[in-house]
């Protein structure tokens, strides 16, 4: 059997989690082969993942996307590459179902990019496609004998379909254009520097964090695992002796059930299964089992060195020593995360890492300028950071996020651009390369809301037509966006009476849209559910410890001739404006009744105010029959049912602790000094 020796390797999306084990194998063994590493740092790759080689002087690396064609064609030709390792994808299956369109960008279009600088540059020996073992679909479970290289595929989930796409792209261009390429199919890998979204570094954190381990459905999936030395010995045995236009499965026979994962951890942990383990509601579709026959890697002379035990002690022992290699992580610990996967969470090298060449290279036609590191780098990658790009800079609650932000440390950025004017959101976004966005823009009335019945077109301009471009423009770049929205289109009615104590829920539909600005607020919140990058926040009568803002519901109700008399939800920003940057660190997204767990009357309020601040103060009620006199637009009254938000964050407080801890305890200590 013939042995292919390559020259000058590129391998793809090797800061991530195989193709560095498979890079630092190549160089510690192979210091005749040059080895160029091309990765945009996305949130699953860290450029710790390569210390171990980036002192030698066959290894550079380029920060650089594989959807970029000048990049590509740029290195192939500069680096002289004869062959391509191409490791570089959106491999979580739970993020595919949330963020499709990215994972046919990465995978598909990604790779079709790579195949067309080859087939350009007429150069390339060996072009290596890494693939999963799902695009065979799930394997019946009594099967005996594993999915071969020729079964046929039948991926079920986003992320293997567009594996089995990028596949079928690589299988063209070897018949059409004689490219030399092979593909290579593998079971599930684990052991040290993988991101912790995937099963056992995800359940090894959580363990060593004391928390409960989630298992989706019933535990009863079954999956082969393969340490990760092996799978890179795996790939050295494919690159040398590989046959050209065939497939190779690299898997092992030996299953494991989810749930037997979770225990086996629990063991090395001393911890009770019975008490840790948590099961939670199961993704979409979660394939049973794969099985795969990889006996014709075998005949190449690979074989499985790291038996199960071994190699889950080798992981645990990797991730107790580096708690802190991912940075925060409490994100995609979550039973459920969905991480987003653009620019705006891409990892970042420092400046001592970049070196400013002759030659830019632009990524995507963007501004990210791509420059090519040195060999043999130093310095240490940043840590993943956020950044927040915020609307509203004017406005109440913009001012109060930029200030929770910088007590956080968090760096932001207020934006520049018209709400309405997408150019102008573009050019924010391109300058200020945000992890998430925090809209608390929008048309409120000036005094009150009264003032959208007679200015209805700068509304709708704002509230509807400037809500929806950002909400799109986010989308195009992968960026989360938190909107902060009113919970003033719902009215008590027949299924929610007054006193009920039956709140509406955050599924529920808004029943009260007789004031214009309710109107836009409805209508935007219904428009805003086709965009799966949304988080709404559905505010309602917000209050805070500043009691001298004219915005503020105690600031207002203590200057009015005549008060209502009704129970309404109500939300303390001083408490839940900090939980809406939490929950823009977890991308959480949908609807959300953005209050504080049950309601509490004007009047109630206004005893607190007479209790805590003003003994000598006074008020009249009136009924809303004679409060509809004086408004030119009726005003909703609700109950919001907040439990959604209080089953993640189980230490928010009722409305009526909540005002006391936050507004009239701190300003009865102001006031009596």
């Amino acid at each position: 059997m013939a042995t292919y020796k390559p020259k000058n390797i590129l391998i793809t999306g090797a800061a991530g989690f195989i193709a560095s084990h498979v890079a630092n194998r190549l160089i510690r063994n192979y210091p005749e082969y040059k080895i160029v590493v091309l990765d945009k740092l996305d949130y699953c790759s860290n450029l710790k993942n390569l210390n171990p080689s980036r002192s030698s002087p066959n290894f550079k690396f380029v920060n650089g996307d594989i959807a970029s064609a000048d990049v590509v064609n740029y290195l192939l030709i500069t680096e002289s590459i004869d062959t391509i390792m191409h490791f570089a994808a959106q491999t979580h299956v739970d993020n595919s179902f949330g963020n499709s369109f990215e994972f046919t960008k990465n995978n598909i279009y990604g790779t079709h990019v790579l195949l067309e600088a080859c087939k350009v540059t007429g150069q390339i020996k060996r072009f290596i496609h890494v693939s999963t073992d799902e695009v065979y679909g799930e394997t019946d479970e009594d099967a005996v004998v594993g999915n071969h290289e020729a079964s046929q595929l039948l991926p079920t989930n986003p992320y293997s379909a567009t594996k089995a796409g990028a596949e079928m792209l690589v299988m063209a261009y070897g018949r059409s254009y004689g490219l030399p390429v092979i593909t290579t199919r593998g079971n599930n890998v684990y052991g040290p520097n993988q991101f912790p979204e995937k099963l056992i570094p995800k359940f090894i954190l959580l363990a060593m964090r004391g928390l409960p381990l989630p298992i989706h459905g019933d535990g009863s999936n079954v999956r082969s695992y393969l340490y990760c030395e092996d799978v890179a010995e795996a790939f050295e045995v494919v690159l040398h002796r590989g046959e050209v236009g065939h497939v190779y499965n690299i898997g092992t026979k030996k299953e494991r059930s989810v749930i037997d994962v979770a225990k086996d951890i629990c063991k090395l942990f001393s911890l009770d299964p019975d008490k840790v383990i948590k099961f939670v509601k199961d993704r979409p579709f979660n394939d049973q089992r794969y099985f795969l026959d990889d006996q014709k890697l075998k005949s190449l002379g690979w074989s499985e060195r790291t038996d199960w035990e071994e190699g889950l002690k080798k992981t645990i022992e990797w991730y107790t020593s580096n708690p802190d290699w991912w940075g925060d992580v409490s994100g995609v610990l979550l039973p459920h995360p969905r991480m987003l996967m653009m620019p705006g969470t891409e990892r970042h090298i420092n400046g001592s890492e970049e070196v400013k060449g002759k030659d830019s290279l632009f990524a995507n036609n963007q501004s990210k300028k791509v420059v090519p590191v040195s060999e043999g780098i130093s310095g240490s990658p940043q840590k993943p950071s956020l950044k927040f790009l915020i609307y509203g800079r004017t406005g109440w609650i913009g001012g109060l996020l930029g200030k929770i932000c910088e007590k956080q440390g968090i760096p932001f950025e207020y934006g520049r651009g018209r709400l309405e004017e997408r150019s102008q959101l573009i050019l924010d976004i391109q300058n200020v390369k945000p992890t998430h966005v925090l809209n608390a823009a929008g048309v409120t009335g000036r005094p009150s809301i009264d003032w959208c019945e007679s200015h209805k077109t700068e509304t709708i301009r704002t509230n509807v037509a400037g809500t929806l471009t950002l909400a799109d423009v986010c989308r195009e770049h992968g960026l989360l966006m938190v909107n902060y929205a009113s919970g003033c289109m719902l009215d008590y009615d027949a299924d929610h009476p007054e006193g009920s104590g039956i709140g509406f829920k955050d599924e529920d539909k808004p029943n009260f849209t007789v004031s214009f600005y309710s109107k836009t607020k409805a209508m935007v919140e219904e428009l805003l559910k086709e965009f799966e990058n949304v988080c709404t926040l559905r505010i309602r009568m917000p209050i805070s410890s500043d009691l001298s803002n004219p915005c503020n519901l105690i600031t207002k109700i203590t200057r009015y001739n005549k008060v209502v008399n009704i129970p309404n939800s109500m939300s303390v920003l001083d408490e839940l404006l900090p939980l809406s940057i939490e929950m823009a660190k977890r991308n959480y997204r949908g609807i959300w009744n953005f209050t504080n767990p049950g309601v509490a009357s004007h009047n109630e309020i206004l005893e607190m105010y007479k209790k805590y601040i003003d003994p000598s103060f006074t008020w009249v009620n009136f009924t809303l029959e004679e409060q509809a006199k004086v408004l030119a637009a009726p005003r909703s009254n609700c109950e919001m049912d907040a439990s959604k938000l209080k089953s993640v964050f189980p230490e928010l407080l009722s409305i009526k602790d909540s005002l006391i801890k936050y507004v009239f305890e701190p300003n009865k200590k102001v006031f009596t000094d």
